[in-house]
């Protein structure tokens, strides 16, 4: 298909930079497209009123590490160069993939020494080498630390990748650190969060857990190839980037057992969406799952258990402005975000929630 069928115009004023508090005060526009009215504005705390006892609510725990990495790469004796660094894939204890900033910079065996700059202190405490460097500013980074140690020095040194989106408008700080992260997020590994999940409160499990509605977790390590705009002309011609997810056994089973006795799937983000995808079969059950997926999901494509999905409203011409048209249906997603952009609703990742219903139950 076209990339350019999915393109729309988005006022500067409708991309949120900040979340609204509490959290789950945000506003959830609910789309029905079977519906003789299949838009309706209602606000995230509604959210019980369309859920049936029975049903279950899938979220993506992963948890947001400061992934975004300020170094010097150094060449040489005298040869120092400032490079920006966002990891997006751990492939080993002591590896990641991640897309330099300016990637020109670099080569194979390259060194680069991060904490520097207003953590000069911390300069000397994290180094990597550059192993491989691929297309699109992709390099690969054996770093000189590995497991939990890695991972500490990338919690000391590193910043959250705020969407550059957000990031080009001002700069990130403290309170991104908690903002940008679920209230359930467990699994350290994701370089963005998957934001539909941010709106969820514990007064919000509660009216969740007293309705009956049962909630489970999967894990998809969000990568930061999903920021990245589709440079093609056609969707056939994407090739998108892998991100590491895990269905455990347990969650199979009892998603299976929901499906069997008439419950309904209700995935909390598109992460969670395309994992739980990944994992199902042609008949719909759900098999545990373990290792990558780069999943493209476009209209035309036939959902195997996904009934609904809450996200968040995305970038015109993306992959998930893509796999919501597919999911309710092109025409109707078009006059959904017609009218959310008109109404005012909150765009992106701090922005307002959708709940959509599936156009092909």
């Amino acid at each position: 298909m076209r990339v350019d069928l999915f393109d729309f115009d988005l006022p500067e004023d409708n991309i949120a930079l900040r979340p609204v508090s509490p959290r789950d005060s945000a506003r959830l526009l609910v789309v029905q497209p079977h519906e003789s009215e299949p838009l309706s504005d209602h606000g995230v705390m509604d959210l019980p009123s369309f859920l049936r006892p029975g049903d279950a609510l899938v979220f993506n725990d992963t948890k947001v590490i400061p992934a975004q990495l300020e170094g010097l790469r150094r060449r040489g004796e005298d040869v120092v160069t400032e490079v920006s660094l966002t990891l997006h894939m751990r492939t080993a204890p002591d590896r990641w993939k991640a897309f330099a900033r300016p990637a020109k910079r670099l080569k194979p065996g390259d060194r680069i020494a991060f904490g520097h700059g207003s953590n000069t202190c911390l300069l000397g405490s994290l180094d990597a080498t550059v192993e491989e460097k691929g297309e699109a500013g992709e390099v690969t980074l054996r770093f000189d630390l590995s497991g939990p140690a890695l991972d500490e020095a990338i919690l000391a040194v590193g910043h959250i990748p705020l969407p550059p989106y957000i990031a080009s408008k001002r700069p990130e700080d403290e309170k991104d650190r908690t903002d940008y992260q679920t209230v359930y997020a467990r699994e350290q590994g994701a370089v963005a969060a998957p934001t539909a999940g941010l709106h969820f409160t514990d007064r919000l499990f509660s009216a969740l857990d007293a309705l009956g509605v049962e909630r489970h977790f999967v894990t998809l390590h969000v990568g930061a190839g999903t920021f990245l705009p589709m440079k093609v002309d056609d969707t056939d011609d994407h090739v998108m980037h892998q991100e590491i997810g895990h269905v455990s056994a347990e969650v199979a089973e009892r998603l299976n057992a929901v499906r069997a006795r008439g419950g309904r799937i209700v995935c909390v983000g598109t992460t969670s969406l395309r994992l739980i995808e990944s994992a199902a079969e042609e008949n719909g059950d759900i098999r545990p799952w373990s290792g990558p997926t780069g999943i493209f999901i476009t209209p035309g494509y036939r959902f195997r258990a996904v009934d609904m999905l809450m996200t968040n409203f995305h970038l015109p011409k993306s992959t998930l402005f893509m796999l919501v048209s597919a999911f309710s249906g092109m025409e109707t997603m078009r006059r959904a975000y017609v009218h959310a952009i008109e109404t005012g609703y909150r765009f992106y990742s701090y922005g307002d929630s959708s709940l959509l219903f599936r156009d092909n139950p």
